[in-house]
Protein backbone atom coordinates (compact mmCIF):
# COMPACT_ATOMS: atom_id res chain seq x y z
CA UNK A 1 0.00 0.00 0.00
CA UNK A 2 1.22 3.46 -0.81
CA UNK A 3 1.56 5.97 1.97
CA UNK A 4 -0.64 8.98 1.76
CA UNK A 5 0.91 12.41 1.38
CA UNK A 6 -0.26 13.34 4.87
CA UNK A 7 1.57 10.34 6.38
CA UNK A 8 4.77 11.21 4.53
CA UNK A 9 4.58 14.85 5.67
CA UNK A 10 3.83 13.78 9.24
CA UNK A 11 6.86 11.48 9.29
CA UNK A 12 8.99 14.24 7.74
CA UNK A 13 7.79 16.75 10.36
CA UNK A 14 8.59 14.35 13.20
CA UNK A 15 12.08 13.75 11.80
CA UNK A 16 12.69 17.49 11.50
CA UNK A 17 11.44 18.07 15.05
CA UNK A 18 13.70 15.30 16.38
CA UNK A 19 16.68 16.78 14.52
CA UNK A 20 15.85 20.21 15.94
CA UNK A 21 15.69 18.84 19.49
CA UNK A 22 19.04 17.06 19.06
CA UNK A 23 20.60 20.26 17.73
CA UNK A 24 19.25 22.23 20.70
CA UNK A 25 20.72 19.72 23.18
CA UNK A 26 24.09 19.71 21.41
CA UNK A 27 24.11 23.51 21.26
CA UNK A 28 23.28 23.77 24.96
CA UNK A 29 26.12 21.39 25.86
CA UNK A 30 28.51 23.53 23.83
CA UNK A 31 27.30 26.72 25.52
CA UNK A 32 28.18 25.19 28.89
CA UNK A 33 31.58 24.20 27.48
CA UNK A 34 32.28 27.72 26.25
CA UNK A 35 31.13 29.25 29.53
CA UNK A 36 33.53 26.94 31.40
CA UNK A 37 36.40 28.67 29.61
CA UNK A 38 35.41 31.92 31.32
CA UNK A 39 36.88 31.15 34.69
CA UNK A 40 39.16 32.61 37.31
CA UNK A 41 41.47 30.29 39.19
CA UNK A 42 41.57 31.03 42.90
CA UNK A 43 45.14 30.52 44.17
CA UNK A 44 43.96 28.86 47.39
CA UNK A 45 41.32 26.54 45.92
CA UNK A 46 41.10 23.84 43.25
CA UNK A 47 37.55 25.06 42.49
CA UNK A 48 37.60 27.95 39.99
CA UNK A 49 35.13 30.81 39.85
CA UNK A 50 33.44 30.16 36.51
CA UNK A 51 30.38 30.99 34.42
CA UNK A 52 29.81 27.28 33.94
CA UNK A 53 27.31 27.04 36.81
CA UNK A 54 25.40 29.99 35.40
CA UNK A 55 25.15 28.27 32.01
CA UNK A 56 23.95 25.04 33.64
CA UNK A 57 21.13 26.94 35.36
CA UNK A 58 20.19 28.79 32.18
CA UNK A 59 20.12 25.51 30.22
CA UNK A 60 17.86 23.88 32.81
CA UNK A 61 15.55 26.87 33.15
CA UNK A 62 15.18 27.48 29.41
CA UNK A 63 15.17 23.95 28.01
CA UNK A 64 13.34 22.19 30.82
CA UNK A 65 14.13 19.09 32.80
CA UNK A 66 14.54 16.46 30.07
CA UNK A 67 16.47 18.45 27.48
CA UNK A 68 18.51 20.17 30.22
CA UNK A 69 19.45 16.79 31.72
CA UNK A 70 20.34 15.43 28.26
CA UNK A 71 22.48 18.48 27.42
CA UNK A 72 24.49 18.14 30.62
CA UNK A 73 24.97 14.38 30.26
CA UNK A 74 26.26 15.11 26.75
CA UNK A 75 28.52 17.83 28.18
CA UNK A 76 30.04 15.37 30.67
CA UNK A 77 30.54 12.82 27.87
CA UNK A 78 32.27 15.47 25.76
CA UNK A 79 34.58 16.34 28.64
CA UNK A 80 35.25 12.72 29.59
CA UNK A 81 36.21 11.98 25.98
CA UNK A 82 38.89 14.66 26.14
CA UNK A 83 37.20 17.57 24.40
CA UNK A 84 38.32 20.86 26.03
CA UNK A 85 34.94 21.74 27.53
CA UNK A 86 35.88 21.72 31.21
CA UNK A 87 37.38 24.81 32.84
CA UNK A 88 41.00 25.37 31.84
CA UNK A 89 43.75 24.51 34.25
CA UNK A 90 42.13 21.27 35.32
CA UNK A 91 43.30 17.78 34.54
CA UNK A 92 40.86 17.32 31.66
CA UNK A 93 39.03 14.19 30.58
CA UNK A 94 37.96 11.53 33.05
CA UNK A 95 40.68 12.70 35.45
CA UNK A 96 38.83 15.98 35.89
CA UNK A 97 35.63 14.11 36.74
CA UNK A 98 37.56 12.22 39.42
CA UNK A 99 39.44 15.29 40.66
CA UNK A 100 38.46 17.91 43.24
CA UNK A 101 35.76 19.49 41.04
CA UNK A 102 34.24 16.14 40.03
CA UNK A 103 31.34 16.40 42.46
CA UNK A 104 30.25 19.70 40.96
CA UNK A 105 30.58 18.40 37.41
CA UNK A 106 28.71 15.16 38.07
CA UNK A 107 25.87 17.09 39.69
CA UNK A 108 25.29 19.24 36.59
CA UNK A 109 22.69 17.03 34.86
CA UNK A 110 20.65 16.87 38.08
CA UNK A 111 21.01 20.62 38.64
CA UNK A 112 19.64 21.38 35.16
CA UNK A 113 16.87 18.78 35.52
CA UNK A 114 15.73 20.09 38.91
CA UNK A 115 15.75 23.74 37.83
CA UNK A 116 13.82 22.89 34.68
CA UNK A 117 11.33 20.65 36.46
CA UNK A 118 10.48 23.25 39.10
CA UNK A 119 9.83 25.86 36.43
CA UNK A 120 7.76 23.39 34.40
CA UNK A 121 5.49 22.57 37.34
CA UNK A 122 3.87 25.95 37.74
CA UNK A 123 3.48 29.47 36.55
CA UNK A 124 6.62 30.91 34.99
CA UNK A 125 7.64 33.82 37.18
CA UNK A 126 10.97 35.32 38.16
CA UNK A 127 10.38 34.27 41.77
CA UNK A 128 9.71 30.66 40.78
CA UNK A 129 12.79 30.64 38.54
CA UNK A 130 14.91 32.10 41.36
CA UNK A 131 13.65 29.44 43.78
CA UNK A 132 14.36 26.78 41.14
CA UNK A 133 17.89 28.15 40.74
CA UNK A 134 18.44 28.28 44.49
CA UNK A 135 17.27 24.69 45.03
CA UNK A 136 19.31 23.50 42.06
CA UNK A 137 22.39 25.20 43.53
CA UNK A 138 21.81 23.27 46.77
CA UNK A 139 22.08 20.08 44.70
CA UNK A 140 25.19 21.47 42.98
CA UNK A 141 26.97 22.41 46.17
CA UNK A 142 25.76 19.27 47.94
CA UNK A 143 27.48 17.15 45.29
CA UNK A 144 30.53 19.39 45.16
CA UNK A 145 31.07 19.64 48.90
CA UNK A 146 30.43 15.93 49.45
CA UNK A 147 33.02 15.10 46.77
CA UNK A 148 35.51 17.62 48.18
CA UNK A 149 34.98 16.21 51.68
CA UNK A 150 35.90 12.75 50.42
CA UNK A 151 38.78 14.20 48.42
CA UNK A 152 40.24 16.26 51.31
CA UNK A 153 39.03 14.07 54.22
CA UNK A 154 37.68 17.21 55.89
CA UNK A 155 34.25 18.83 55.73
CA UNK A 156 35.67 22.12 57.04
CA UNK A 157 38.35 22.11 54.35
CA UNK A 158 35.76 21.27 51.69
CA UNK A 159 33.60 24.19 52.75
CA UNK A 160 36.61 26.50 52.71
CA UNK A 161 37.76 25.37 49.27
CA UNK A 162 34.43 24.97 47.53
CA UNK A 163 31.76 27.08 49.18
CA UNK A 164 32.65 30.19 51.19
CA UNK A 165 34.58 31.93 48.42
CA UNK A 166 32.01 31.17 45.75
CA UNK A 167 28.62 31.77 47.37
CA UNK A 168 28.29 35.51 46.64
CA UNK A 169 28.98 34.98 42.93
CA UNK A 170 26.49 32.08 42.85
CA UNK A 171 23.71 34.28 44.23
CA UNK A 172 24.32 36.75 41.41
CA UNK A 173 24.34 33.90 38.86
CA UNK A 174 21.03 32.58 40.23
CA UNK A 175 19.37 35.98 39.84
CA UNK A 176 20.60 36.49 36.26
CA UNK A 177 19.73 32.90 35.29
CA UNK A 178 16.25 33.33 36.80
CA UNK A 179 15.70 36.51 34.79
CA UNK A 180 16.81 34.81 31.57
CA UNK A 181 14.93 31.58 32.25
CA UNK A 182 11.63 33.16 33.22
CA UNK A 183 11.80 35.69 30.39
CA UNK A 184 12.63 33.01 27.83
CA UNK A 185 9.78 30.75 28.96
CA UNK A 186 7.22 33.57 29.03
CA UNK A 187 8.30 34.75 25.58
CA UNK A 188 8.04 31.26 24.08
CA UNK A 189 4.67 30.49 25.67
CA UNK A 190 3.12 33.60 24.15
Amino acid sequence: MAKSAAQVLSTHDRALDAAKQVAIVIGASLIVGVSAQLSVRLPFSPVPLTLQNFAVLVVGLTLGSRRGFAALVLYLAEGASGLPVFSPGGMGGVAQLLGPTGGFLLAYPFVAALAGWILECGKTTFARAAIAGFLAEIVLFGGGILWLTIYTHSFAQAMYLGFYWLIFAEIIKIMFAAAIGSGWRRFHKA
